[in-house]
């Protein structure tokens, strides 16, 4: 359930391929963010503004459903699931992936952002070649 009140979930809910800016994520992230996520880590706001835009580019279509959130002192996890749809990916059909961000406040923005998904079900699952021998390889080990 999103929460209206917070500015890290009001950003990713309003975020798209049209409008990803350096003064859009300035509204949360600091100058210094450390970003990380299972494909990319980059460090301050340009790279992360850089980053941001290449990776929303192509993107049909995202959505970002927060599950909930828990917060002690600066540091904020938030649970979600990002549904989105990419051209290259599941032949342009809608694919869903669950997963959480580490994020550390202070003075009201954002230092550091992990992001922790399964990289497989998001991107390697989808390719045709990967996918298929990634899902074999799942089945044989449940």
């Amino acid at each position: 359930m999103m929460n209206s009140q917070d500015p890290f979930q009001q950003l990713y809910h309003d975020l798209g391929r049209d409008n990803v800016s350096y003064e859009r994520l300035a509204q949360c992230y600091s100058k210094e963010i450390e970003f990380t996520d299972p494909f990319h880590h980059v460090q301050g706001l340009d790279a992360l503004t850089h980053y941001f835009t290449q990776m929303y580019t192509n993107v049909r279509a995202i959505d970002f459903e927060f599950i909930h959130s828990l917060s002690q002192g600066e540091l904020n996890i938030q649970r979600w699931t990002m549904s989105f749809r990419h051209p290259a990916i599941a032949a342009g059909k809608e694919v869903t992936v669950e997963g959480c961000s580490e994020l550390v406040w202070r003075d009201g923005k954002i230092i550091r952002h992990t992001d922790f998904f399964d990289a497989g079900s998001m991107l390697y699952e989808h390719l045709p070649v990967f996918g298929w021998a990634i899902r074999k390889l799942k089945e044989r080990m449940q």
